[in-house]
């Protein structure tokens, strides 16, 4: 019984090394992965909870009108949209958003 000693212990070892590998080539292989799929362009609705302000026409239009919301004191962001760029707010800031705004 005592020479089988090393010989099981060496097997127990290539067993453990054996499931890290298939672990870890599971893990880290090349097929699709849920948590890093690239981002889509949606649906100026399809974005939670965040309500489109404005619709400006060009990328400059945009910042201008993000940078005088932050000036507010409005966070917002800007999304591109299958209908184009919007700037979206929280619902509770869109009113005070859409006056800010306003021409």
């Amino acid at each position: 019984m005592n020479s089988l000693g090393p010989f099981l212990g060496l097997l127990v070892a290539m067993a453990v090394v054996g499931v890290l590998v298939l672990l870890l080539r599971w893990t880290f292989g090349t097929g699709k992965s849920l948590v890093s799929r690239a981002p889509r362009t949606g649906a100026p609705g399809e974005y939670g909870l965040l309500v489109s302000v404005a619709a400006p026409h060009t990328a400059e239009e945009a910042q201008r009108l993000t940078r005088l919301l932050d000036a507010a004191g409005i966070r917002s962001t800007l999304v591109h949209t299958t209908q184009g760029p919007r700037v979206m707010v929280w619902p509770d800031d869109a009113p005070r958003a859409r006056t800010v705004l306003a021409p």
